[in-house]
């Protein structure tokens, strides 16, 4: 993996002591999407990644969970719409993300914009993501009603995010470069979010495609089958 920026420490008294008997509860109330607009690329980014690292023990990718980082404040959170942490202690499920006891924050966050979040994802949780030390950040308009282009990709540099240079290609698809991730985040332009390996040549398939892939291969292996009866028939 490319080398991280140097985490940010959250502000914290070192003579606090983590109290055990606080709950931090999995929900806080709010659905997990306004509306398809957000639902589609928040879950298959989601299970793209998770294919993605399914093999590496260490990657942990969640969507739309809490994340507690201030210690002893379960009154302190947010709720990313995608994030990914390189150096986690295991993949296994969790209710939510604690910080100070995992030990590290997300390396990258993704926001997808709505109407009522847009602004706050630029400004307040553009904020909290730098104190906490997320390297990268990633917001993205599914609508193209709230900002252009449609996908803003920023690094953190020291204490502040830094915008990253996006291209467009021939084909007219947004391509930004996630070295965290060693992934193209690009939107097409009818608006699709998606996820290219650069290295290999080739776009990631969501867990539709896959599916939709596993059902054209066993039907093109029941078409062969068929055909070799057919064949054994006639001899």
């Amino acid at each position: 993996m490319v080398s991280k920026t140097a985490r940010q420490q959250l502000p914290h008294d070192e003579n606090e002591v983590d109290d055990l008997t606080i709950d931090y509860p999995s929900s806080d109330g709010e659905p997990m999407a306004e509306s398809e607009w957000q639902y589609t690329p928040l879950t298959d980014t989601v299970s793209t990644l998770r294919v993605r690292y399914h093999e590496r023990d260490e990657v942990y990718v969640a969507g739309d969970m809490l994340i507690y980082y201030r210690m002893n404040r379960n009154d302190v959170r947010v709720a990313p719409d995608v994030f990914v942490v390189f150096g986690a202690t295991g993949s296994h499920p969790r209710d939510s993300w604690l910080v100070w006891r995992e030990g590290r924050a997300p390396d990258f966050v993704m926001e997808i914009a709505s109407s009522s979040t847009w602004r706050r994802d630029a400004t307040e949780k553009r904020r909290i993501y730098a104190d906490m030390g997320v390297t990268e950040y990633a917001r993205f308009d599914p609508t193209g009603a709230y900002f252009t282009p449609a996908l803003v990709l920023e690094t953190l540099e020291g204490t502040e995010y830094r915008e990253q240079p996006l291209t467009t290609d021939d084909a007219g698809i947004l391509r930004g470069y996630s070295a965290g991730l060693e992934l193209e985040i690009c939107v097409t332009p009818d608006l699709k979010l998606r996820l290219y390996d650069p290295t290999a040549g080739e776009w990631l398939r969501t867990h539709q495609e896959t599916e939709n892939a596993h059902r054209a291969a066993e039907a093109e292996i029941t078409r062969l089958r068929e055909q070799l009866d057919q064949l054994r028939q006639q001899s």
